[in-house]
């Protein structure tokens, strides 16, 4: 299946190089595709783990700390870090 991916906030530099899709198996986990999308990251890169975590426009966690969830074809994974400042 395949799934929209969007992330957003401090973390785009990061996620430059990321496809703006992932193709996962029928039955795939939020889980499986956060672990997908790690496996794209450069090796010297990382995602927060305080990112926000959304799945076609429900909030589900963290990257930390997030319900489990079984995808659908045609979802859309949403990650936005925290943005701080003055």
């Amino acid at each position: 299946m395949k799934i929209n991916l969007v992330i957003s906030g401090r973390s785009y530099r990061t996620s430059g190089d990321l496809p703006t899709h992932l193709e996962l198996p029928d039955g795939a986990t939020l889980a499986d595709a956060l672990t997908a999308l790690s496996e794209k990251l450069p090796a010297d890169a990382a995602l927060p783990d305080s990112c926000l975590v959304a799945v076609s426009g429900s909030h589900v966690g963290t990257l930390g700390s997030h319900r489990a969830r079984e995808l659908r074809e045609g979802d859309e994974l949403v990650l936005i870090a925290p943005v701080a400042g003055g």
